[in-house]
């Protein structure tokens, strides 16, 4: 389906009957394996992502690599003494990267965390490791291809040397991040195929919201009024640093090693202001992963704080290292490439009045030889009218 929300295009079945029922990926029914495999006192295994190497990869992470050398599946419990699906409940710091470049969808992931509503529809209730539940299997829901999609996994997971070789949490008996891993894995086909990407390809697969991308090196005037219209419609969010150049991260964003550890950002509050004669706009930008902040102007410790009145200075000025940070709003745009933005759709702020939105869908789909294929550039190369486009 293809749907118009507030001049944007996206897919989505929207029926006014409340939120979608997923669809289950492969065929695989979550309840009815579980419930199998109960009867049956045996544990999951997933024939359609099994524990083999072309789970893992096809290059860096394949077969023969020297990566995968000494690597292999366990379950929580042979990982740990006392597994837990949750630990009292989930927040951004239960997300430690692992040896994979999937940083844009864990910060998404950890991003997710402050909207309890939305996390719940992508990790369903209900899940554990609890002695009288527990199957081997757990299942997770993603928005795919115009519809929710349920996507069930075994808990078996890469381990070298006793540790998980991707994301894991800081409490080490905490197993819901990695289990979402595997499922956003599996869902993509391999875990070397989230290799590289965007922040919004999470947010969009995690809301079925729509995704926007600003390059910040483009001039737009009304860019703070977008942020701020984005923040008070409680958008997702997210910025990230190029490092593909010389000086592409900042002094301002290295650590005592002199080694780039900042990953990508989230706008989460705004304010405007005057200092010393000047109008100023600032922007509090969050770390996902709740460690290494801005040092430049505006910062936590900054000088720059004496000059404000000392009511104002005590509202805003946070000294403490929590990841999130202030910071002068040309100085965001001179460090920052691009801007992601992921606009929630009404089904998903049911709680909120006077959004703005309107959602209209209709039905259509890409047909070969008829509609799919060609370029952009030359639409000529269009099998049908451009027009159609």
């Amino acid at each position: 389906t293809l749907a118009q929300a507030s001049g944007f295009t996206r897919t989505r079945p929207c029926d006014g009957t409340g939120p979608a029922q997923a669809v289950p990926h492969s065929g695989q029914g979550y309840q009815e394996l579980k419930r199998q495999c109960l009867e049956q006192r045996r544990l999951f295994t997933d024939p359609f992502f099994d524990a083999v190497p072309s789970s893992l990869g096809y290059w860096q992470l394949g077969l023969g690599s020297e990566n995968i050398k000494g690597l292999e599946w366990k379950r929580p419990q042979e990982i740990c003494r006392s597994p837990k699906f949750i630990d009292e409940d989930m927040s951004r710091t239960d997300v430690k990267q692992g040896k994979l470049g999937n940083c844009w969808f864990l910060a998404a992931a950890a991003s997710l965390t402050l909207y309890p509503q939305l996390m719940q529809r992508v990790v369903p209730r209900g899940q554990s490791f609890a002695p009288e539940d527990y199957a081997g299997i757990f299942h997770f829901q993603f928005w795919q291809y115009g519809q929710w999609v349920d996507v069930v996994v075994d808990d078996r997971l890469p381990v070298k040397y006793g540790k998980l070789v991707f994301v894991s949490s800081c409490q080490s008996d905490e197993f819901w991040m990695p289990l979402l891993e595997k499922a956003y894995a599996k869902l993509n086909g391999s875990y070397e195929a989230m290799n590289g990407g965007y922040m919004n390809e999470a947010f969009v697969d995690f809301t079925g919201g729509i995704g926007e991308t600003y390059e910040l090196k483009m001039p737009n005037p009304e860019l703070f009024k977008i942020i701020r219209a984005a923040l008070r419609k409680r958008s997702l969010m997210g910025a990230h640093i190029k490092r593909d150049g010389p000086g592409g991260v900042p002094a301002t964003f290295l650590n005592s090693d002199r080694v780039p550890r900042f990953k990508p950002v989230s706008p989460c509050a705004f304010v405007q202001l005057d200092h010393r004669g000047k109008k100023l706009k600032l922007l509090r930008l969050r770390n996902p992963w709740g460690e290494v902040e801005w040092n430049g102007r505006w910062s936590d410790h900054s000088s720059l704080w004496a000059g404000l009145d000392p009511q104002l200075q005590k509202s805003l000025q946070v000294r403490k290292e929590d990841g999130e940070f202030w910071m002068q709003m040309d100085d965001f745009l001179r460090y920052f490439d691009a801007l992601e933005i992921c606009s929630l759709t009404p089904d998903l702020l049911e709680e909120e009045k006077g959004v703005g939105w309107n959602v209209h869908s209709f039905q259509g789909r890409w047909s070969t030889g008829y509609t799919a294929g060609g370029c952009r550039r030359l639409l000529g190369s269009f099998p049908g009218s451009p027009r159609e486009y």
